[in-house]
């Protein structure tokens, strides 16, 4: 478990690189907001979360398989990311951001990921 990254991981920078082309700007990893977001859009009141589909529990078929080894433990682990996650959007929106979770697996349709990213954020860059 050492190798798996909580920064910067390939969907992460692919969103971030999208977002940058769009003509937004952000801030990264803010640790004074609760599960320090991976992107912080501050005159939007907005912040994305990059998920990996296994380690958060996504109901896609990366996400939704279990593993044959120690399957108890992985099961308990991902419930409690998911719980977590819950908790942190719920103290997020209670501070009035506005926040998007974007999957690993919707990182590969590019297209479709602008469009989201755009919903969410307005339409226009600044």
């Amino acid at each position: 478990m050492r190798a798996v990254k909580g920064k910067n991981t390939r969907p992460e920078l692919a969103v971030r690189s999208l977002l940058h082309a769009l003509g937004y700007r952000f801030r990264l990893h803010r640790r004074d907001l609760p599960g320090s977001p991976d992107i912080i859009l501050p005159s939007r009141k907005a912040v994305i979360f990059v998920h990996g589909c296994f380690w958060h529990g996504h109901t896609c078929k990366r996400g939704s398989r279990t593993p044959k080894a120690n399957a108890e433990y992985w099961i308990s682990k991902i419930g409690r990311n998911m719980a977590r996650d819950a908790r942190t959007r719920a103290e997020l929106e209670a501070l009035g951001w506005r926040v998007l979770v974007v999957w690993e697996c919707e990182v590969k349709d590019r297209d479709t990921l602008s469009d989201k990213l755009r919903g969410f954020l307005g339409g226009t860059a600044t």
